[in-house]
């Protein structure tokens, strides 16, 4: 999310979850400040997440500025145990599992939108010690196929609900959360 508004659309739509990204190269990324508004402008129940690629331990005090529930972090960047927020890693086709953390995020894309692979994310989810989101590529067309094919604990979109990089679509947004709610797997 880049602004409070998508947030509360996002919210309104049925999300468990919001994101911001912090400290990385992205269209999406926003400032410590703007990423603190948006999270306390949702509800307590609906958990927030900073999202980064960043590797440096430098900036990890500044991402926790934000307040978030959870962090989604690269590789081996370390989260200190007392930081107070849960921790997913992202994974990529090749990566070994990781048990280090709460979750871990299978996005081979890094947030580009590409497709995610399906072979690596079914072996992540039949032998993670940890519940496996997925993320890439997914959209409301795809995003039911996707759990089916995967059954993943969660699924991220990003670029899939969104009009233009870093703006949501309100009628994507709902359209997505709709068909995840509706997908059995």
């Amino acid at each position: 999310m880049t602004c409070v508004r998508d947030a509360l659309l996002a919210v309104a739509a049925g999300a468990d979850t919001i994101g911001v990204v912090l400290a990385s190269p992205s269209p999406r990324s926003v400032s410590p400040e703007l990423a603190r508004e948006i999270f306390a402008a949702v509800s307590p129940f609906v958990t927030t997440v900073a999202v980064t690629s960043t590797d440096r331990p430098e900036d990890l005090a500044t991402i926790l500025s934000s307040r978030p529930d959870a962090v989604q972090v690269p590789g081996d960047l370390k989260v200190p145990p007392d930081a107070g927020v849960q921790v997913i890693r992202m994974l990529s086709p090749g990566d070994a599992l990781r048990d280090d953390c709460d979750a871990v995020v299978v996005d081979g894309s890094h947030g580009t939108g590409r497709e995610f692979d399906p072979g690596y994310a079914r072996e992540c989810v039949a032998s993670s010690p940890v519940p496996v989101i997925l993320a890439g590529g997914l959209t409301p067309g795809s995003v039911a196929e996707a759990i089916l094919a995967v059954r993943p604990y969660g699924v991220d979109v990003a670029s899939g609900v969104e009009a233009a990089p870093g703006i949501k679509d309100e009628r994507l947004m709902r359209a997505f959360v709709k068909v995840c709610r509706a997908t059995k797997p």
